[in-house]
């Protein structure tokens, strides 16, 4: 077609989850676990920030993960959460390219970064003695910014070929969110090189990420193997959560992106599991479920309640009324999350 006689279609309609009402109320309830993820992943942060005991190359980047996470549960859940109630389900041409390219950024940025902290865990098992050396401050910081850089870089060149693509045609996306296989084929014109290029670009990222993974991975565990003390124990202890959150990122991955341009039911199930499943369960595997982290965020509960008390005591000195300053909120969500520790 004439890239000069077409109309482009100024939205997407989103088929969301589910028709059914019913389900669309229960989902919204279950979509109230966004709000877990956020202030889960930002206490992650802000405990790894606050306290510097973590300020070592394992938790920056476990830090920085929770900050993919926050961001990879963001990119659309709001979106989805506020479609539950409302019809039409509609996205605007610029937001759904939007999503393309923070999905994009954030998925292979966590990709990028699970490898580094693969790397790390590689030289703190199978070359302790060298491990201050190699990962000094200078190489987890150029890590971690090589994450974010990677990230951004493949999804430009995913965006590239798509944003100019002719939409004229159909404009019903059959998911929550827009991803560059539901509409890469909505496009009036022959898509054959586009989905060959994502295809190698994405397919080239993921596999060269799964790859790196699987020799780090397999030449730690035969390095634990060979060794039965103490401190092998711990490291086994946190390689079994390494390779459980890795095999949780990529095993929707690999299954959506296998057969990329057939929209299959079950992929919207695997999409809500990346965005929600994942990101919760990479905060209790990886850190509240960390000796160290734990012990860090009691302290951190310590402290604030030892702020309340001046504060009240301030508070009352200056009005003489007795009064207390409320401790809920900060309560509440210390509460809720040592309870899900």
């Amino acid at each position: 077609m004439d890239k000069g006689n077409y109309s482009r279609v100024p939205e997407f309609v989103l088929l969301g989850l589910c028709s059914s009402w019913e389900l669309q109320y229960f989902f919204f309830v279950f979509f109230n676990l966004y709000i877990a993820i956020v202030l889960g992943n930002l206490l992650i942060v802000f405990t790894v920030i606050s306290e510097p005991a973590l300020h070592t190359p394992m938790y920056i980047m476990l830090s920085n993960l929770s900050v993919f996470d926050i961001f990879l549960a963001s990119y659309a859940t709001p979106k989805m959460i506020h479609d539950f109630l409302h019809e039409p389900k509609t996205i605007s041409f610029e937001g759904c390219m939007a999503q393309i390219f923070l999905l994009h950024v954030f998925a292979g940025g966590e990709m990028v970064l699970l490898v580094a902290m693969a790397y790390d865990r590689y030289v703190a098992i199978c070359k302790p003695l060298h491990y201050a050396t190699i990962m000094n401050l200078c190489i987890c910081t150029g890590l971690v910014v090589g994450s974010w850089v990677i990230g951004v870089m493949h999804s430009l060149s995913q965006l590239a070929f798509t944003v100019n693509l002719p939409f004229c045609g159909s404009n019903i996306v059959d998911s929550y969110y827009c991803d560059l296989t539901l509409v890469i084929k909505l496009a009036c014109t022959d898509t054959y090189i586009p989905e060959v290029l994502m295809l190698l670009d994405s397919g080239l990222m993921g596999a060269t990420s799964f790859f790196l993974l699987l020799i780090s991975y397999t030449v730690i565990l035969i390095t634990v193997r060979r060794h039965s003390s103490s401190g092998m124990a711990k490291a086994r202890s946190t390689l079994t959560a390494h390779i459980t959150v890795v095999t949780l990122f990529f095993g929707p991955c690999i299954f959506i992106y296998a057969w990329p341009f057939s929209n299959l039911p079950v992929d919207n199930i695997l999409s809500v599991f990346s965005t929600v499943f994942t990101p919760i369960l990479n905060s209790l595997i990886y850190t509240l479920r960390n000796k160290e982290v734990k012990s860090a965020i009691h302290k951190l509960k310590t402290q604030y309640e030892a702020e309340l008390d001046i504060l009240n005591a301030c508070f009352n000195a200056v009005t003489g009324s007795g009064e207390i300053l409320s401790p809920e909120l900060g309560s509440w969500y210390f509460g809720t999350l040592s309870f899900s520790i």
